[in-house]
């Protein structure tokens, strides 16, 4: 297929990389034109503007917030121009408020959206094994199906409307910072009172609460280990407050959420936004008066 691509942050550029793999004609725009240079090399079309992204049979887009996602799609006016044949993927974690409105946006110019974010990081993506949550017209998923498919190892479908899928999003990435804090505590309580760590998170990651949350960013945080960050703090916090901001348009308290994201304000306060998400341990241990 002929696809557009916007936006080649560590997650879009693996993705691209996927979908040239996959044989796919691959058109690429990024704000920043030298960090896509290196995907010409690998048989990206380099395209001077969002709206040539846009020719041929899907565009997809990853960018990095509310921001830049505003920027590009709606504040440019390239969907007046596009063509009423192309489905929109928008692949980004933004907010419910700017997706709904992405969506009618579409919708008044006949262009086909789909909203699939994904959960997962680049290293899962570069394994093919995210798992991405679409919403949207279900003919204009069925188009895109097999693209989706080469990207990630199952599609949930969840309905018609779009920023259904950025909620789906937002809620899961809540629970990830919320299950990240918790571990960083607890195995701040367990150090404090001279006790390992680590066998702790063995202990645990073994028996009642097993899976990749605790097993990697648990590790993570016994190890005082926080890059290279797959998933940065800062990032993190971004997806915090939007999950606080789509609770309070619902009247839906999120007490943990405020935890967490005070929290997250901490460690970029003390230099470490750039860190991964993990660094909530290393928040804990300050907390606890420890040296970190």
């Amino acid at each position: 297929m002929n696809i557009g691509f916007i936006g080649v942050g560590s997650m879009g550029a693996v993705m691209v990389r996927r979908l040239l793999a996959a044989g796919h004609t691959v058109r690429v725009w990024n704000r920043n034109a030298e960090r896509a240079r290196p995907l010409a090399e690998q048989g990206a079309i380099i395209v001077g503007s969002v709206r040539e992204a846009f020719n041929g049979d899907a565009v997809f887009s990853v960018l990095a917030d509310d921001v830049a996602a505003r920027a590009v799609l709606l504040d440019s006016g390239v969907l007046d121009s596009v063509p009423d044949d192309v489905v929109h993927v928008n692949m980004a974690t933004i907010s419910v408020e700017l997706a709904a409105e992405l969506a009618r946006c579409h919708a008044d110019r006949g262009v086909a959206y789909v909203a699939a974010p994904v959960l997962g990081r680049p290293d899962v993506a570069e394994a093919g094994k995210l798992n991405i949550v679409a919403a949207g017209p279900g003919a204009a998923i069925d188009r895109v199906q097999p693209l989706l498919d080469v990207l990630g190892q199952k599609t949930w479908r969840i309905g018609e409307a779009p920023e259904h899928a950025n909620v789906y999003k937002l809620a899961a990435n809540f629970m990830l910072a919320c299950a990240i804090e918790t571990f960083g505590e607890a195995a701040a309580l367990v150090s404090g009172h001279g006790s390992d760590a680590a066998l702790f998170h063995e202990l645990i990651t073994s028996s009642i609460l097993p899976g990749p949350v605790y097993q990697g960013y648990g590790k993570m945080i016994t190890e005082g280990r926080y890059e290279p960050a797959l998933f940065k703090a800062r990032l993190g916090l971004k997806d915090v407050r939007l999950a606080l901001a789509a609770g309070e348009a619902v009247n839906t308290p999120l007490p943990m959420g405020s935890v967490v994201r005070d929290s997250l304000i901490e460690a970029v306060a003390h230099g470490d936004g750039d860190k991964d998400l993990a660094a909530l341990g290393k928040v804990a241990q300050r907390r606890a008066g420890r040296k970190v």
